[in-house]
């Protein structure tokens, strides 16, 4: 599509983020989701495009507004869309480091539809994207990643999202000689940073959700990173969830897998300061936001600040 309409998105994505700022440090992840959800909903209909949601709240019977399948936009261009109004609800709720607003879109049938069930996954940057294996053991894919990297194993920093899960992935990287950065929500962020050289991260690897997954594997395809994963579902309710999808649990799917062409763009604005974007900063009179806008057809990456007025809606 000529129109960048990633552009036009990064204000849904402002409107998002500052509306959950609101709720930063109240303990209330259900408000600062629902602010979230409510004013992206309402930015996306103010948009001339059509755009189906594949992978959004959650099914239309759990989620009253941005339910996979849902149409948004005030009709145009037919457009895939995967979003996250509020990544990282809890890290907003409580204060903690790193969460977003995020959309993902493409042409329609380029994002991979798929319920939120676990997925393992490993990614890297474009210097490494053509060295790791899903089925390899962790030190083998560590080793490799040093060397395309041009590091020493004990530089190379791995993020695992912090759960019980991944005790032994943790003692298989230390034991590797690789450094261990632990977070406690936020698996898109950290793997998108991958592919930024100045952001001090080098792999993520572990299990997340699913719909993380596709979220990240837009930007890290648009950077020529790589992203592998392959669904876990950790019990019968998700295996079900997933069986109506009719996906392999065998299949190792790739960044292209889950984004597909050249019409794919990617929007995040910051709630809290992460490794990809600083978050919401609000002053007397002004509000600031900050944000990242990627587009695979110019391959561009822009960083935008905005200074809104605190008067203004």
């Amino acid at each position: 599509m000529d129109r960048n309409l990633a552009l036009e998105f990064v204000r849904v994505t402002e409107a998002a983020a500052i509306a959950a700022s609101q709720w930063i440090g109240k303990g209330d992840k259900h408000a600062a989701d629902q602010a979230a959800v409510d004013e992206m909903r309402s930015r996306f209909n103010q948009i001339a495009f059509s755009g189906k949601v594949v992978i959004g709240e959650g099914e239309k019977d759990e989620a009253p507004m941005l339910y996979n399948g849902e149409v948004v936009g005030a009709g145009g261009p037919a457009m895939d869309l995967a979003i996250d109004p509020l990544e990282c609800t809890s890290s907003v709720a409580f204060g903690r480091y790193n969460a977003m607003t995020v959309i993902a879109a493409g042409a329609e049938g380029s994002l991979l539809a798929a319920p939120d069930v676990s997925m393992e996954k490993i990614a890297v940057g474009k210097a490494a994207a053509g060295v790791i294996d899903l089925g390899a053991l962790v030190a083998e894919n560590l080793s490799e990643v040093a060397k395309a990297l041009g590091k020493d194993i004990g530089d190379v920093t791995v993020v695992v999202l912090d759960r019980p899960r991944h005790e032994q992935l943790i003692k298989d990287v230390r034991t590797a000689g690789a450094r261990v950065r632990l977070i406690t929500d936020g698996d898109v962020a950290a793997a998108v940073a991958t592919c930024l050289p100045d952001s001090g991260i080098d792999v993520l690897m572990g299990v997340g959700g699913s719909t993380e997954g596709v979220l990240a594997a837009v930007p890290i395809k648009i950077m020529g990173g790589q992203l592998l994963g392959r669904f876990a579902p950790k019990d019968t309710k998700q295996k079900e969830r997933l069986a109506k999808f009719g996906h392999d649990l065998r299949k190792i799917w790739t960044a292209t897998d889950m984004a597909k062409g050249d019409q794919l763009t990617f929007t995040a604005t910051g709630v809290i300061d992460g490794p990809l974007l600083p978050g919401v900063v609000k002053q007397k009179d002004q509000i600031i936001t900050h944000s990242m806008v990627l587009r695979a057809q110019s391959g561009t990456l822009r960083y935008i600040t905005t200074h809104h007025d605190a008067f203004k809606k």
